[in-house]
């Protein structure tokens, strides 16, 4: 697995209150959304904040819902089905628990999630409608 993070995942209370603090809060501009589900910022070369409302996020990720801190994932976006399989092999061989085996999500890409030692989550996904070009600026 490459030392690469893609996306940080904040599970959110509410989709349109965090997409009113920072995007006319903040200032920053929306990628994409989905209103309601998710709000994309991107944030860095290649980085995207995503901004997800807490319970679809917690469903998909096998997290029980929080109590004092909400749900964070770390993502990194590979280039096939093959490439997600191969990573997961790789971290659960490293030590890490499978949360959840990668299956075909109703958003159209295939992910699954481990938990690192401490228990945070980390999404390896395949999304087919997410590409970076060379400058690093994230393409739909």
């Amino acid at each position: 697995m490459q030392p690469r993070v893609d996306f940080l995942s904040l599970g959110v209370r509410s989709v349109a209150v965090s997409r009113r603090f920072y995007a006319e809060g903040l200032g920053w501009p929306i990628h994409r959304e989905f209103p309601g589900d998710v709000v994309f910022i991107q944030v860095n070369h290649g980085l995207m904040l995503s901004l997800w409302d807490a319970g679809q996020m917690q469903a998909e990720a096998g997290v029980s819902p929080p109590g004092a801190v909400p749900c964070i994932t770390l993502s990194q976006n590979l280039g096939s089905t093959d490439e997600v399989d191969r990573v997961m092999a790789e971290a659960a061989a490293a030590g890490a628990v499978i949360v959840a085996e990668p299956v075909t999500q109703p958003w159209g890409g295939y992910s699954g999630y481990f938990a690192d030692p401490d228990g945070f989550r980390w999404e390896i996904a395949y999304n087919p409608t997410w590409a970076v070009d060379d400058a690093g600026k994230v393409t739909v």
